[in-house]
C-alpha cells in the first residue's frame, strides 16, 4: 500500500514514527509537504501534482496539518478525498475541530460535559460576560490559539475585565470559560484510533502554571481512565466525526469536562507516557479501511 503523510516537517517525532511503523508493515510511506502540492481541478479528473509527478498512486493519507496552514492543507486533503483516497481524518473534520466555537456548539448539542463557556461579539459589557461563567477566576482563550498560546487565567474581576477589553480593542475573538479549580492545573488526554481509546495520559502543568501543555513545560504520566471518562472521550470524538484524535478533558466534581478535540494529536508524549505503540495502531486502522 502507498501511504502519504501530509507534513511540513519530516523530522518530527510523530511523522518519523508513522513512517517507521508503516514501513515495518511492508508499506511504501512518503512524507509530502502539503504546501508544495499543486491542485489540478477539472471535470471528473481531480489530480495533485507534487514536484515532478502526479500523486495518482496513493492509497491512503495521514494528515498532519498544522493550524497555521489549515486552509491550504485541508484543500489538499479534500483533493485526495475527491480522488477517492482514504484519509484517517477528513478535511471537514479538521476544519470543525480547529474552530473552537463550532466545536463547543457541536459538543453541547451532543450532551457532552464541558466547562461553562461564553462567546460574544466584542461585547462592551465585560462584567456581564464574566458573571455568565460564574465569576472569577476565569479562563480567556483566543479562538485561534494552539498549544496553550493565547490562553490567559484571570484571577480577579479587574484582571478579567482588563484582558477582555484589551482583546476587544484588538478585535481578537475570544471565548471565556469557567475555571475548574479542582483540576489543579492538570488535564487528561485520551488518544482515540478507530473509535477506541487506545491510550491515555495525565498532563500536569509545571509549578505556578495553569496550562498543562507539554510544550509549556508540563509533565505527563500514564493514567487508566474510568468508564465515565472513556464514554465522554468517545462521544466527543463521534460528535466531531474524528475516528483518530486526541480528546482533552478536565477532572471535575461533576464528572469529566471536555476541553478540546485535537484532529492531529502529537504522538511523542502519549507514546512515552503509556508505552503503547500508537503509530502502529494508526497504520493498522488504515489497513482495515483503505481499499
Amino acid at each position: 500500500m502507498n501511504i502519504v503523510i501530509l507534513s511540513r516537517n519530516s523530522n518530527l517525532y510523530s511523522t518519523n514514527r508513522l513512517v517507521e511503523e508503516g514501513e515495518k508493515r511492508g508499506h511504501e510511506v512518503e512524507v509530502i509537504d502539503p504546501l508544495k502540492c499543486d491542485l489540478i481541478i477539472e471535470k471528473e479528473k481531480p489530480t495533485i501534482y507534487y514536484k515532478d509527478r502526479y500523486l495518482d498512486y496513493v492509497d491512503a493519507i495521514i494528515p498532519r496539518i498544522g493550524s497555521s496552514v489549515t486552509f491550504y492543507g485541508c484543500a489538499v486533503v479534500r483533493q485526495f478525498e475527491m480522488m477517492h483516497v482514504f484519509t484517517t481524518v477528513t478535511s471537514d473534520a479538521i476544519i470543525r475541530s480547529r474552530d473552537k466555537l463550532r466545536s463547543f456548539q457541536r459538543l453541547s448539542r451532543a450532551g457532552i460535559g464541558m466547562p461553562k463557556t461564553v462567546f460574544t461579539n466584542y461585547s462592551r459589557d465585560v462584567e456581564e460576560v464574566i458573571e455568565h461563567v460564574g465569576g472569577t477566576p476565569v479562563i480567556i482563550k483566543l479562538l485561534e490559539g494552539t498549544q496553550g498560546l493565547g490562553v490567559v487565567l484571570a484571577e480577579t474581576k479587574n484582571a478579567a475585565e482588563s484582558v477582555l477589553e484589551a482583546f476587544n480593542g484588538l478585535q481578537a475573538r475570544v471565548i471565556v470559560q469557567e475555571y475548574i479549580k479542582e483540576a489543579k492545573g492538570a488535564d487528561l488526554r485520551a488518544l482515540i484510533v478507530d473509535n477506541q481509546v487506545i491510550g491515555a495520559m495525565k498532563r500536569q502543568g509545571k509549578e505556578g502554571e495553569f496550562r498543562s501543555n507539554l510544550h509549556r513545560g508540563g509533565s505527563a504520566g500514564y493514567i487508566k481512565l474510568n468508564v465515565e471518562e472513556i464514554k465522554a472521550a468517545l462521544k466527543a470524538a463521534k460528535a466531531l466525526s474524528l475516528p483518530v484524535c486526541g480528546v482533552d478533558m478536565l477532572e471535575s466534581e461533576r464528572g469529566p469536562l471536555v476541553l478540546e478535540v485535537n484532529s492531529t494529536p502529537g504522538l511523542e508524549g502519549i507514546e512515552k507516557a503509556t508505552e503503547k505503540n500508537i503509530a502502529r495502531a494508526i497504520i493498522t486502522f488504515i489497513e482495515r479501511n483503505a481499499r
